[in-house]
């Protein structure tokens, strides 16, 4: 039975947590039983990273786009995400190794940008970078080796038993072409607007479409997410072989 798994102070909220049913005499079984956290609980911890890494992001370089123009709005834009470093270094929070790749990440785009001074220049690159990660997922489904898959085993702890059911693989495999249409839909969205329409336009108006596409491609993965866990909880422990190529 699928059920929230308990919060502690050592388990941050949004994991995939593994025990083995009990027994009548209090022996643990041989299949494991995955328990969910509230998604209430998953979505709170997910609202700050989003602020400040999609919204947050935006508002800074359209303020110092308006007041100080181009090049400020650059300027701005490396020093929100370098500010961030060196604020998660004074308070003695780790800095992780993707805030370091954004980091370089923006002070390319932001130099190429100044060379040509051209803000679509700035904003071309990322959505590039889109277009490339959404033909890996498509090309990972074919090969099978979703990379879905390789996504949660990296951005979570969940134990490896789950990741070899053939159901769970499948899952991924469908994840996959899903974040896949999702990825390229943004990318087409935002080409159109970045070549038709003003730079406010752009970053409002496509900020705004791609928060909703990636909410429903978020709202389809966890609602499938959960339904493989369930799915799996309600297998024998012989059903749980590992999947083709997993």
């Amino acid at each position: 039975m699928e059920r929230p798994a308990t919060m502690t102070t050592e388990e941050p909220p949004g994991l995939v947590r593994a025990r083995k049913p009990q027994d009548g005499q209090g022996h643990a079984g041989g299949h494991h039983i995955f328990e969910l956290p509230r998604v209430t609980a998953l979505l709170m911890h997910a609202l700050p990273r989003f602020v400040e890494g999609v919204i947050a992001p935006v508002a800074v370089f359209y303020a110092a786009l308006v007041v100080l123009g181009l090049n400020g709005a650059l300027i701005a834009a490396v020093a929100w995400v370098y500010g961030g470093i060196v604020y998660r270094y004074v308070r003695g929070h780790p800095v992780s190794g993707m805030l370091m790749l954004a980091a370089v990440g923006v002070t390319v785009r932001a130099a190429l940008a100044a060379a040509t001074h051209s803000a679509v220049v700035y904003f071309l690159q990322p959505t590039l970078g889109t277009l490339a990660v959404s033909m890996a997922f498509l090309a990972s489904v074919p090969l099978r080796r979703p990379l879905a898959m390789k996504l949660a085993k990296d951005m979570a702890p969940i134990p490896d038993a789950f990741y070899k059911n053939a159901r769970v693989h499948q899952f991924f495999l469908r994840i996959s072409l899903l974040w896949s249409a999702v990825l390229l839909t943004n990318v087409g969205v935002s080409l159109w607007m970045l070549f038709n329409e003003s730079i406010s336009m752009y970053l409002w108006i496509r900020t705004g479409i791609v928060a909703g596409l990636g909410a429903i491609g978020i709202a389809v993965s966890v609602w499938g997410f959960k339904r493989v866990v369930h799915h799996v909880n309600r297998e024998p422990a012989t059903a749980a072989a590992p999947a083709p190529g997993a």
